[in-house]
């Protein structure tokens, strides 16, 4: 049976593989394949463990629909494969959930601080030697300890986030979700609100939402235009919930003070302009970018091959329509 791994991943993952003589394993490295050498390279592969930029489209699905069994995708997104195909053609699609919670979580407050004390900008001020006497009123930002914190999307990394931040800085929490979680209201203290006052009462806004239909340009020019003009917005979920055109306008003339981004709309484009701001820190996608995490990200994606391949089961972490 042949496993396709389209991008290196964590040596963890590929030697749990290695136990089992009959996988042979089609390992890729470098930059993402395109569509037509994913075509190409899913004939006769009874599973694919993939990566977020892979677009697992219906062409390649089909492409590999006599023999493919399961599409592993090395994240907790799913959003870059065609569910409904791959369903309909009986070919199971998993993904790794839960085991980046603390990483993506400790990556939002990263981006939340590194803005509020202009860490960016400061280090550029250091190494560019202009740093020739203390001055009081040099990169004055924001403390956070007793902040309100908005955070839209309370599923595990966003009640994370909340117990880091209310235990830590004894920050105020409002929350936004689909749903209610009363026992975490409780045992942190979070407050559910609409979103309109969640972006009106926030310091600090930082999203947590999975992207689907509802959630693609949540904030936008409406939605920035109601945040306190000192407040900071934080993504690290996924880029098309903001609208990055709204957003550079946002930072460009002042509607906002700063924000802290990981994710992009048009990934890996970033939307001219903001690479030119200060009060934007731009990270390239590493939310989950801890040893522990993309090792245990590595244990669950090939577990998923094992179940199906040499256990003849569903994954353990089947995404269902």
């Amino acid at each position: 049976m042949k496993v396709l791994i389209t991008r290196e991943i964590p040596r963890a993952g590929i030697d749990l593989l290695k136990k089992h003589p009959s996988l042979e394993l089609d390992i890729r490295k470098g930059p993402p394949l395109t569509e037509t050498e994913l075509i190409r390279a899913v004939e006769e592969k009874d599973a694919i463990v993939s990566v977020l930029p892979d677009q697992i489209n219906a062409k390649v699905l089909n492409a590999g629909k006599s023999t493919l069994k399961l599409v592993a995708n090395y994240a907790v997104g799913f959003d870059n494969i065609d569910i409904k195909t791959a369903t309909n053609l009986g070919i199971y699609v998993s993904n790794t959930p839960g085991n980046l919670t603390e990483s993506v979580a400790e990556h939002a407050l990263a981006l939340m601080i590194s803005g509020a004390r202009n860490i960016v900008q400061a280090d550029k001020y250091v190494r560019a030697g202009n740093y020739k006497y203390w001055d009081p009123m040099l990169f004055l930002g924001p403390v956070l300890t007793k902040k309100t914190l908005g955070i839209i999307g309370f599923g595990r990394i966003g009640q994370y986030l909340a117990k880091i931040v209310k235990r830590g800085f004894d920050m105020r929490i409002l929350y936004h979700d689909i749903q209610r979680f009363d026992k975490s209201e409780q045992e942190i203290g979070a407050m559910y609100t609409s979103i309109d006052d969640l972006l009106e009462n926030s310091d600090f806004i930082s999203i947590h939402v999975n992207l689907m239909p509802s959630t693609k340009h949540l904030i936008g020019e409406r939605e920035l235009k109601k945040m306190k003009p000192t407040s900071y917005l934080i993504n690290t979920s996924r880029g098309q919930v903001i609208n990055e055109a709204a957003l550079y306008t946002a930072l460009k003339d002042g509607w906002i003070e700063g924000a802290g981004i990981d994710v992009y709309e048009n990934e890996p484009n970033i939307y001219p302009g903001l690479t030119e701001l200060d009060n934007v820190t731009l990270t390239p996608h590493i939310g989950s970018a801890t040893r522990e995490a993309r090792v245990e990200m590595a244990r669950m994606a090939v577990e998923n091959v094992i179940e199906v391949l040499i256990n003849g089961k569903p994954p353990k972490n089947l995404i269902k329509l």
